[in-house]
């Protein structure tokens, strides 16, 4: 406990010492002599002690002077030390990045970059968790969360790094087995695959490109609470389902899954870098967000 002391007098009190001069002193700290002195004054009346002996060659420390400065001096070459270490820490990446991200989106794209991530700086450890719970950032035990869908709690400091479209799709076999699609109100008879960690998992609002909406409850046969799980449910022929687009595309491409309703679209969701609140980033977690920036860019082609 300092007591309310003002601990920066101690740079004012060991200049002194150190140059034997109020005025070299003012010299070297670039503030006028009235203010050392000034300091020094109040330093003695907070301690209640005589730090210096003041005539009219030198000033000198009294033998209480000297062993206050002998620990003033310590304490201020420690300060130091502290400073330069942050400084190193905050300009280049060191230490346990610790950081969450959603099952799915973690696997696909965030896992890569950690990989990446830990060859570029072989002196970084990564502590990654995946999971679809909202873990609390406010307890210091993460350095960063990465999020998908739509941000609701505003205390958090968020970037938003990219977005992804809301798609639906179905197994190329079983989509071959359905009467044709047309329009969303087709879609009533078609099974449907719910994603259980959803609010509302089976109400989906589609938009055409005249800007018509149309809204649709469709009829779940299959609830599933893993995002992962549900796409291969879907690729198994279990039925259709809303799924991300960086989850899918890789089985757009090889033809094993199909986009239903390619003229109509879903609500596009924001990929989203999240903070506990501080006022600084270190650089591990700054070099971090910039990898997984690129890899979203590259994905997204945005």
């Amino acid at each position: 406990m300092t007591k309310g002391y003002n601990l920066n007098r101690l740079a004012y009190f060991a200049a002194v010492v150190e140059t034997g001069s109020f005025t070299r002193a003012a010299d070297r700290l670039k503030v006028t002599k009235a203010v050392v002195s000034s300091q020094i004054t109040q330093l003695e009346q907070e301690i209640q002690a005589t730090l210096l002996i003041r005539n009219t060659r030198k000033v000198s420390p009294t033998e209480a002077g000297e062993a206050f400065y002998a620990r003033c001096a310590t304490i201020l070459a420690e300060a130091d030390e502290a400073f330069e270490e942050l400084s190193q820490m905050t300009a280049v990446p060191a230490g346990t990045l610790r950081l969450t991200a959603p099952n799915d989106y973690g696997t696909a794209i965030v896992t890569p970059v950690v990989a990446a991530f830990r060859r570029q700086y072989p002196f970084c450890k990564v502590d990654f968790h995946l999971g679809e719970s909202r873990s609390d950032l406010m307890t210091g035990e993460l350095d960063l969360a990465i999020r998908v869908g739509w941000l609701t709690d505003s205390a958090l400091q968020a970037r938003k790094i990219g977005s992804f479209r809301q798609v639906l799709v179905g197994g190329s076999d079983y989509v071959s087995g359905l009467p044709a699609i047309a329009h969303p109100d087709d879609l009533r008879t078609a099974d449907f695959v719910s994603n259980a960690l959803m609010t509302d998992p089976d109400m989906w609002r589609f938009t055409n490109t005249k800007g018509n909406e149309v809204t649709v409850r469709m009829e779940n046969t299959l609830s599933i609470d893993s995002t992962p799980a549900l796409l291969e449910a879907v690729k198994a022929g279990a039925g259709l389902a809303v799924l991300p687009d960086y989850l899918v595309q890789d089985q757009l491409q090889t033809g094993k899954l199909q986009i239903i309703l390619p003229g109509w679209s879903l609500r596009d969701g924001g990929i989203y870098t999240v903070y506990p609140p501080s006022r600084f980033r270190p650089a591990k977690v700054t070099a971090f967000v910039s990898m997984l920036m690129l890899a979203e860019k590259g994905r997204s082609g945005r």
